[in-house]
């Protein structure tokens, strides 16, 4: 817990004082009644009727002062709550592999139905993009919160060429953040960096931003859709850490199955399998969650799941009202039994 006017807390030292005056003035009372040469009338002095009652009152009272004074201090703590704010970036695999019909009626098919369903459960305040990758990637959608346009964007996404998933990442963080992330050179169409043993570096670049705790998220999440086998620079390993340190989490949702199926890719035979190493890898790295998504039926179930999930967020919350309040209820409540008992105020 953090305090914006952490000077106030010095008042907390008015709360021993209270005390001490307090039993100051239990002490001077029994010894007024002392005084009294009538054992009678030291009785009656003292008090027969409420006993240890007398103390409760002064008790809460001082509880509910302390309790003011922290809110006086306007504490803040941060605190995982619902949010009906966020944005949502679906980050989909249009390569050639996507037409692949081990899912009804294609893998692409089934994932723009999946999409869909997912879009219209969100809440209104949510911000739904939409991201397309092959060799390339583009926003085909900026975050918005018209449906309409999100749910257009999806039903035009058409299978395309190769797969760069590093490529969807960084598009989905300049979608989120609407500042270009550090992009990698041109590479040639095609070129597969990861049978033919090519070597890709990018260069280093100075963040623009500072990298967040472990810990702490972005109100924002990427969803990416992909059968995993990314054969376009940049790997996906290479950038995964600018997600890393922009605190967003990347759900990924493998499509299709690890045997595959045969695809013909101008004019030859490709066997298409999903790859689950490189999409649990990217979900582990940015505190996501991978899912396997090997039917129509279970990808719908996966957005669903995702639903659930993704308007909550961590963000630093002001508890001065809820202190504030806290202290209004212990100190009506001090009166009130005061009154009571005693028809007096502590």
């Amino acid at each position: 817990m953090e305090f914006q006017w952490v000077q106030m807390l010095w008042l907390l030292l008015l709360i021993p004082g209270l005390i001490a005056a307090y039993i100051l003035a239990q002490r001077r009372r029994a010894k007024y009644a002392l005084r009294y040469a009538s054992l009678s009338l030291v009785k009656e002095a003292l008090g027969r009727g409420p006993g240890w009652r007398r103390h409760i009152p002064p008790i809460i009272f001082l509880l509910g002062l302390t309790v003011m004074i922290v809110a006086l201090a306007r504490p803040s703590a941060t605190m995982t709550l619902p949010s009906q704010q966020g944005t949502v970036i679906l980050t989909f695999d249009v390569s050639g592999s996507m037409r692949a019909e081990d899912m009804k009626p294609n893998r692409m098919e089934a994932a723009k139905i999946a999409a869909r369903a997912f879009v219209a459960k969100q809440p209104p305040n949510v911000r739904i993009g939409v991201v397309a990758f092959s060799d390339n990637a583009a926003v085909v959608q900026a975050p918005t919160t018209d449906r309409e346009a999100a749910l257009g964007a999806i039903n035009r996404l058409q299978p395309q060429r190769g797969t760069a998933i590093g490529r969807g990442i960084l598009t989905s963080l300049d979608a989120i953040f609407e500042t270009p992330q550090q992009q990698p050179p041109p590479v040639a169409p095609g070129y597969d960096y990861g049978s033919r043993g090519g070597q890709f570096t990018l260069p280093t670049p100075t963040p623009a931003y500072t990298p967040v705790p472990r810990g702490e998220y972005a109100p924002a999440v990427v969803i990416l859709l992909s059968d995993g086998e990314s054969n376009v620079g940049p790997r996906p390993q290479e950038i995964i850490q600018q997600a890393e340190d922009r605190g967003v989490r990347v759900f990924t949702v493998g499509v299709g199955s690890p045997e595959g199926v045969v695809l013909n890719a101008g004019g030859r035979n490709v066997r298409v399998r999903l790859d689950e190493a490189v999409l649990k890898s990217i979900a582990d790295r940015t505190d996501g969650r991978y899912f396997k998504a090997d039917t129509e039926e279970a990808l719908k179930n996966v957005y669903e799941t995702l639903s659930t999930r993704l308007v909550m967020k961590a963000e630093r919350t002001e508890l001065t009202a809820g202190f504030t309040g806290a202290a209004v209820i212990l100190l009506l409540i001090a009166g009130t039994l005061s009154l009571l008992w005693f028809n007096r105020l502590p």
